[in-house]
């Protein structure tokens, strides 16, 4: 997806996509798909994977991916937190869209994707909640449903496998319903949150979790292991999309690929930061600016959306774009550093493309000339799993062994103000440009793969 591909190729995949039925003869019509997210993440991080549905004739009005309003759990499950959220209201929010997903599509039951914390309504709404009449399918990819530690101190998190809320969820003889296909994806060990040693804590790195890599996987549900992937892959990459589709469907997918659109239209949400904790709240007079690039430069070679300030819903477009253009977002939110986010292409339309403001500058941010945060949402860096070059460099901060980072940190000084640096993961290729920190502006090269 970061090499420009030619009008006759564009129009030769966009006829091979169409060429896929929505609906094969004899066949019922799909189920309606609600995707969830995890801990701090929004609806984005379902793109690639609505997507490849989509290519496999899924119509796109029967795929959603949801925003839970404030990401984060509370450090206390029982506490109110300011910006964070409860398992209670998170399975409140689910049963809300539910009911709305249904009426609007006028199906009987739909399915259900959740990653990582995104599991636990799901499994809550549907075991305990009495969903399950409304959910034909339930697919948990990594979350951690013997939770991701039992330590006392914190007994009252929702990630704490002895605390109250896993012990109800676990409580019973299995943990499923009839009438309910329930499916669990999981790593080996690559999984950064089931892991015997908590080696995502860098304070205490050998102290014992209580659980481990089967930490994920359900009694009485099919549970597959997808060697090598880490604890977003098991939900974001195309293996993992291969299981899903192929449980819901009955049938595997005719393309893993993304088959292009020839002219995508692409709109989202700017959401913002409060406190230091990140929110899906959309953001009012927000402002956005989209330039396409060159993909081999970053330089600009067009404003393809003027500046652009956003009202009460925070939605920054829409916008047409063509399936191989490579773009610029800018991005000012106040209070927050000027974002100029570089992005590989969009080969189909997607209505969740959100923009996050990225974190302060630091100190040593500026005191350099420019910063490049190299950024992987769906996935994380792992070496030496991945190939992982940051202007020409393995970024230090990205540690070997299990695949535990998804930022790298580049600061440039001002002589590297005008010129581009290559950001590669694997075969995807992003060219960025550092702006000034004197400014107040920071550089994203935003990874789509």
């Amino acid at each position: 997806m970061t090499h420009a591909l030619s009008r006759r190729g564009l129009l030769a995949l966009a006829g091979a996509a169409l060429a896929v039925p929505a609906v094969a003869r004899g066949q019922a019509a799909p189920t309606p798909i609600l995707f969830l997210h995890g801990n701090g993440d929004h609806a984005a991080l379902w793109m690639t994977t609505l997507w490849r549905f989509e290519s496999n004739g899924w119509p796109r009005q029967l795929l959603r991916a949801a925003s839970f309003p404030d990401p984060l759990a509370r450090d206390d499950d029982a506490v109110p937190q300011p910006h964070r959220s409860s398992s209670a209201e998170q399975t409140a929010r689910l049963a809300g869209h539910v009911r709305e997903f249904l009426a609007e599509t006028g199906a009987p039951r739909l399915a259900l994707v959740g990653n990582s914390r995104g599991g636990y309504p799901i499994r809550d709404f549907v075991v305990h909640a009495g969903g399950a009449p409304q959910v034909s399918h339930a697919v948990l990819c990594g979350t951690p449903n013997r939770g991701v530690f039992d330590w006392p101190e914190r007994r009252g998190s929702e990630f704490n496998g002895a605390g109250e809320f896993l012990r109800r969820m676990n409580g019973g003889e299995t943990d499923v319903v009839p009438g309910t296909a329930f499916l669990t994806l999981r790593s080996d060990a690559g999984d950064l949150f089931a892991q015997q040693r908590a080696i995502w804590n860098a304070a205490t790195p050998d102290r014992p979790t209580g659980t481990d890599t089967d930490g994920p996987a359900l009694r009485g549900a099919t549970n597959l292991v997808l060697p090598g992937l880490d604890h977003r892959e098991v939900a974001y990459h195309a293996r993992a999309f291969a299981e899903i589709f192929g449980f819901i469907a009955g049938r595997a997918p005719a393309w893993l690929a993304v088959t292009p659109e020839v002219q995508p239209m692409i709109d989202g949400l700017v959401t913002g930061v409060v406190a230091g904790q990140p929110t899906n709240r959309p953001v009012e007079g927000a402002e956005v600016q989209v330039f396409r690039t060159d993909p081999e430069t970053g330089a600009r070679l067009a404003e393809v959306l003027p500046r652009r300030a956003t009202g009460a819903d925070g939605r920054w477009g829409p916008l047409r774009v063509a399936a191989d253009w490579t773009l610029e977002f800018v991005l000012a939110v106040p209070g927050s550093p000027i974002a100029h986010i570089y992005r590989g292409p969009f080969p189909r339309g997607s209505s969740v493309v959100h923009l996050r403001p990225p974190r302060p500058l630091a100190e040593q941010d500026r005191a350099a000339g420019g910063v490049i945060l190299f950024t992987r949402p769906r996935g994380y860096f792992g070496i030496p799993r991945d190939a992982v070059l940051l202007d020409g460099r393995t970024p230090p901060e990205v540690p070997r062994g299990v695949p535990r980072a998804a930022l790298a940190t580049l600061r440039l000084p001002p002589e590297r103000l005008d010129q581009p640096i290559p950001c590669l993961f694997n075969e995807e290729r992003i060219a960025a440009r550092a702006w000034p920190a004197a400014e107040n502006r920071i550089s994203v090269a935003e990874l789509t793969g």
